[in-house]
């Protein structure tokens, strides 16, 4: 494994999961915290989806299914990619996985090679350092340029290399709730073909994206061949704990990654594809009300946060969180850890995102109004 260079920067997920394990020791001993962390949908399944998952259930549908997923979910999967996002894959173009996470996983595996580099525009998600190094290639952080962190092609561009196996994109973003621009998005797929290097298109929010219709970053560029898209059933049909994903793009990768698949997890479990069958072809009355609900959210906390002294935020155009700059001279965990204990409101560390993130706070809005509310006053007061 790659020792960090000067050009990369150590992603901890490790202080967002002591965030997590300092809350629980505080809840234990009966305080009441306002849990702003955790980036789940505060909405139980559709119930649909549960009942379709116990029909299968009941029915024997509880023994392995091919590698690759069952075929009515890959047709399901590619028939929302092309209503929804725009981009175009045949079903057997379509991995089913356990999860976004493995979906990454495995494109990290089928593409990268050892001792290239995988860029990532930060701040962003920290899985993403662990995929690279698990694929023994080297990640490098790219930060992108404050106030926004919006996504900027031509430093992106800047860092790539014929060392470049793979470019990660997320978009909306975790953690920033920034959606990046169209034709930032085809310089950077352009730049990326040129140098013969895969993007990765991380659209498991793309569901969530609140001022423009949803387009996939395979749908933007001249080059889809170029772009591996990773979606999931976690954020938009509150399925977190179902663990269903896909990975579709270029069907030589979709091979490699199903062959790989056989010595890791083998297939997603079987009732949970007929649930993400349910969730992806069933009435989607419950995924409008979820979102009508997010996006109000969306509303409040960017008022809030515009009002606020003392703190600073790009506006949220996707997803589900908020990333704060307070005007503090405290590094982002030492932060975190006074807010929880003396304000009662737990936020995740925003240098768990990269460097880019250091002195911020990112905040999930999947809660209640009245918890935001809460939390909100509290972060108020204590700031």
């Amino acid at each position: 494994m790659h020792e960090p260079t000067a050009r990369v920067r150590a992603c901890d997920r490790s202080r967002i999961r002591e965030m997590f394990d300092l809350a629980q020791e505080l809840e234990r001993e009966g305080r009441d915290l306002v849990r702003l962390e955790v980036g789940e949908p505060d909405f139980d399944t559709p119930e649909h989806v549960v009942d379709a998952a116990v029909a299968a259930a009941r029915g024997g549908h509880t023994h392995y299914t091919s590698n690759a997923g069952l075929p009515e979910l890959r047709e399901a999967i590619s028939d929302t990619l092309a209503r929804e996002y725009d981009v175009r894959h045949a079903p057997d173009e379509v991995l089913t996985t356990t999860g976004g996470m493995e979906a990454l996983h495995l494109a990290f595996l089928a593409t990268v090679e050892p001792d290239s580099e995988v860029l990532l525009p930060s701040p962003s998600w920290p899985n993403y350092w662990t995929q690279a190094r698990l694929a023994d290639a080297t990640p490098v952080e790219v930060p992108m340029p404050a106030p926004d962190y919006d996504l900027d092609a031509d430093t992106l561009i800047a860092e790539m290399s014929d060392d470049t196996s793979l470019v990660v994109l997320c978009s909306p973003s975790n953690p920033t709730g920034r959606v990046a621009d169209p034709e930032e998005v085809r310089a950077v797929v352009d730049a990326a073909a040129e140098h013969d290097a895969y993007v990765i298109a991380d659209e498991v929010y793309a569901k969530l994206t609140y001022d423009r219709d949803p387009t996939g970053i395979a749908a933007l560029t001249g080059h889809p061949e170029h772009v591996l898209t990773v979606g999931s059933c976690s954020k938009t049909y509150a399925m977190t704990g179902w663990r269903v994903g896909w990975l579709a793009g270029d069907p030589t990768v979709v091979d490699e990654a199903t062959k790989i698949r056989e010595s890791t997890t083998a297939c997603t479990g079987s009732v949970a594809q007929h649930a993400a069958i349910a969730a992806l072809t069933g009435p989607q009355a419950p995924v409008e009300a979820m979102y009508d609900a997010f996006r109000e959210r969306r509303g409040y906390v960017a008022d809030r946060l515009a009002d606020m002294d003392g703190v600073t935020a790009p506006e949220p155009e996707g997803a589900f969180y908020a990333f704060l700059d307070p005007d503090t001279d405290e590094a982002s965990l030492p932060l975190a850890k006074r807010l929880c204990r003396e304000a009662g409101v737990v936020l995740a560390p925003g240098d768990g995102f990269g460097e880019a993130g250091q002195g911020q706070l990112r905040l999930s809005f999947a809660n209640s109004m009245d918890r935001l509310a809460e939390g909100l006053d509290r972060i108020e007061s204590a700031l």
